[in-house]
């Protein structure tokens, strides 16, 4: 089975659709609850999911406890990193957003190219109907929570009132920027869009480099930094 395939089953795209709304790894129990099935139905919906390279099975202690008795630690399904769009037939709109990037004057692309993604962050934060937070922890919250209701997974690995760290597998431009590495302005733009409508006086400044995400099997991580005033 492929990720084509896959998506255009009913019951593995609301599988697949329930992952990426879960803040972390999900497990067939949860899945069950959800989808209202037996707990191997939803096992096997996973694992075909895992089978068509959408989801990564993993194991985790929920129960908080470790050591002898502890129990065993559930199986757990975390969504792939997302490298290429699914599309079909293949719009090729990457190659589209690349000749428009190559267009742009260079001695202005870079500062065009965050504007544009800054603009396309806001635009997403209206669409998922974000509301601004008092707080830099409450507004990582909320960036991930938007970036769920859109179908991109995404969590807060720390964050306190100063910085926040981001995770997300799908970051929804990282297929442009496999293919254009010159476009992470647009992605940094995104998320410094994304965290303006959050936070107030929060800039998002995007860190996964090609550490991160130029590598396969590799989460994005982005941090949003308070702006000093000073």
């Amino acid at each position: 089975m492929d990720e084509l395939q896959a998506v255009g089953d009913l019951e593995l795209r609301d599988a697949l659709a329930f992952a990426l709304g879960s803040p972390r790894p999900v497990t067939a129990d949860e899945l069950a609850g959800h989808q209202q099935v037996h707990r191997n139905v939803a096992r096997n919906r996973l694992e075909r999911l895992v089978e068509a390279g959408l989801l990564e099975p993993g194991f985790e202690r929920r129960t908080g406890r470790s050591g002898p008795g502890a129990g065993r630690p559930a199986k757990t399904y975390r969504v792939a990193p997302l490298l290429a769009s699914i599309e079909f037939p293949r719009r090729r709109f990457e190659r589209l957003l690349g000749l428009l990037i190559d267009a742009l004057p260079e001695h202005a692309r870079q500062r065009s190219l965050h504007d544009a993604g800054v603009s396309f962050g806001r635009g997403l934060a209206a669409t998922a109907g974000m509301r601004r937070a008092a707080s830099l922890a409450r507004g990582a919250d909320a960036v991930c929570a938007a970036m769920r209701r859109l179908g991109f997974q995404a969590s807060v690995e720390t964050a306190d009132e100063t910085r926040a760290v981001l995770v997300t597998p799908t970051c929804p431009l990282r297929p442009l920027v496999l293919g254009r590495p010159d476009a992470f302005e647009l992605d940094r733009g995104m998320w410094a869009g994304l965290a303006a409508a959050a936070v107030p006086g929060a800039v998002g400044t995007f860190v996964c480099g090609t550490r991160d995400c130029l590598v396969e099997h590799a989460d994005c991580r982005i941090t949003i930094e308070r702006v000093s005033k000073d």
